[in-house]
């Protein structure tokens, strides 16, 4: 008899929870989830997001620098080709030169 009673129990605890399970639907559980997991996230403080946010712009701004000075050089480099310079045409050479040596010794470094 008292086997009977906590069988009886069990089955109806797992039908309770089959229960619970079907009516939590994945929208429900996807926002359950998402919340814990934002629980769990270590947010920075003011101070670091400061200074995150300056390294970015002092990163952004060199970059752009950067691409602005090769593209004024390269623009430079192809003019004098158009034209016919031998100093552009010279430089231009210079740049296909070490551009394959840089390609062969990181090809090289990574094998």
């Amino acid at each position: 008899m008292k086997c009977r009673e906590t069988c009886d129990r069990e089955t109806l605890d797992v039908a309770k929870s089959k229960v619970t399970k079907n009516k939590d639907n994945a929208i429900t559980r996807y926002f359950r989830e998402t919340r814990a997991e934002l629980r769990k996230v270590h947010w920075p403080t003011r101070e670091e997001s400061w200074n995150l946010t300056k390294i970015v712009v002092a990163v952004t701004v060199g970059m752009a620098l950067v691409l602005g000075l090769l593209d004024y050089l390269f623009s430079i480099t192809l003019k004098g080709i158009i034209t016919g310079s031998a100093v552009a045409i010279g430089a231009a050479v210079v740049v296909a030169v070490i551009g394959v040596l840089v390609a062969m010794i990181l090809h090289r470094q990574a094998a």
